[in-house]
């Protein structure tokens, strides 16, 4: 997703932006955050029965991450690597449960770990709310009339 959204480009857009965009998200819980969490994706054997009956999978579930994973550029494709995010359904998340989720791409998130700033990719889990992150991000268009 690029940082930068053109002025002129329509909420209908950034929407569809979103939906070509979409990740599945299923993946270890390695940082909670207080806007979200940080996930370590691409264990892809929790897309299972009964697993996909909840968003939220507790860490006693014997899972592991994905032999070569590949990330397809398809919609819905699923993700790997370290992702954030946010705006989750309700349940109370404990650090190394698992989550298996649609995320919607709203840009990155810079985080340090151990001394170390990384960034992850930041996905939103409700369409409406990556949306809105995004058009926030927008910067302001310059108004048109000066202020005498």
């Amino acid at each position: 997703m690029q940082k930068q959204v053109a002025s002129v480009e329509s909420k209908e857009q950034i929407r569809a932006r979103c939906l070509e965009g979409r990740r599945s998200i299923c993946g270890k819980i390695i940082r909670i955050f207080p806007d979200g969490l940080l996930i370590e994706a691409g264990y892809t054997n929790l897309l299972r029965e009964p697993l996909t009956k909840s968003w939220l999978v507790p860490a006693t579930v014997t899972a592991s991450l994905a032999p070569n994973p590949v990330e397809s550029k398809e919609a819905g494709a699923i993700c790997f690597g370290t992702v954030f995010l946010s705006d989750l359904p309700r349940g109370k998340p404990h650090l190394y449960d698992y989550v298996i989720l649609c995320g919607y791409p709203t840009g990155e998130m810079a985080y340090t770990s151990v001394g170390i700033k990384k960034t992850a990719r930041r996905f939103s889990a409700n369409l409406d709310k990556a949306v809105n992150s995004i058009l926030a991000q927008t910067p302001a268009q310059p108004s048109s009339s000066k202020a005498k």
